[in-house]
């Protein structure tokens, strides 16, 4: 009788958490499913049509547009982001003087840096009339319209995507300081330059951290949203014009909710997908200390 007291006693503890789960995670997922097979426009009841929504996915132009731009841009933005967090992170390292101020000031942009404020002055340093053509003229160079051109708009969310590196470095910053520095230090001893210490320690040592960051990167980056709709709003000729802003468009301007909830259906799986096999590429590159070896 104790025990069972114990556990009804848990499940009373554990009851809110449960409750906004399957009210506010599992119920809402379910109905997604659901819709994903109607026509649905909140106007009136979903009316069941079977598989049409996700037929229609492939003849429509605006999805093929959606998925390249987004697919560009994960592809680009993604080992960017990667390269120069790991940059910074290789800095802050060092055990100098005053780096916890360091560490904090360039960690504090990314506190704020998916916001729609930033947002907002992204699109006023890059227009036309912005900083960044202001800064240019001082050198006697003309300035264009960063994000008014179909050749450079995707470019430029792209680079508030890799400014956006905070959270990245300090996971990186927490895998460096893992490494324990007796390895470095045989490998002086051996003549190890510093670039070989890097690519035989430092990379292999890191590698189930830059895996972590891989996969959130790839995630993160497919959701992209409040960037795209802020700044360009898909524009200038769906240059930007991304999945998920795509997405958004169907299910809160033209009432298409059925078929919002069909694509979000497939970015789940193309995210899963994705996903499966960064696992399995995993095996051949990702090294595991407590392994003694690589993964596989």
């Amino acid at each position: 009788m104790a025990y069972r007291r114990r556990n009804v006693a848990g499940y009373v503890f554990i009851s809110p958490w449960l409750i906004g789960f399957f009210l506010l995670t599992l119920w809402p997922i379910g109905q997604s499913f659901y819709l994903s097979f109607t026509d649905y426009s909140m106007l009136a009841d979903p009316v069941w049509s079977g598989l049409a929504n996700y037929r229609n996915l492939f003849g429509d132009d605006d999805f093929a547009k959606s998925l390249k731009v987004t697919f560009t841009f994960v592809i680009v933005s993604v080992p960017l982001k990667l390269f120069f967090s790991l940059m910074v992170a290789m800095l802050l390292a060092r055990n100098l003087r005053g780096m916890n101020v360091y560490r904090t000031l360039i960690y504090f942009p990314s506190l704020i840096g998916g916001s729609i404020a930033v947002s907002a002055l992204w699109r006023n340093m890059f227009g036309a009339d912005g900083y960044v053509n202001a800064i240019l003229a001082w050198f006697g160079i003309a300035g264009k319209g960063w994000i008014s051109s179909p050749d450079t708009a995707l470019g430029t969310l792209i680079l508030l995507n890799t400014w956006q590196f905070g959270s990245t470095m300090v996971i990186f910053l927490a895998g460096l300081k893992q490494i324990p520095q007796e390895l470095y230090e045989a490998a002086a001893v051996d003549g190890a330059g510093s670039v070989r210490r890097f690519f035989r320690i430092t990379l292999p040592m890191l590698s189930p951290v830059m895996f972590f960051n891989l996969v959130l990167g790839i995630i993160g980056s497919f959701q992209m949203f409040t960037s795209a709709f802020i700044i360009t709003k898909g524009g200038p000729v769906h240059s930007t014009y991304m999945y998920a802003l795509f997405l958004y468009e169907k299910a809160f301007k033209h009432f298409q909710m059925g078929y919002a909830s069909a694509l979000a259906w497939v970015l789940l799986v193309i995210v899963a997908a994705l996903t499966a096999i960064n696992f399995l590429m995993s095996r051949f590159w990702v090294f595991y200390e407590a392994e003694g070896g690589r993964r596989g």
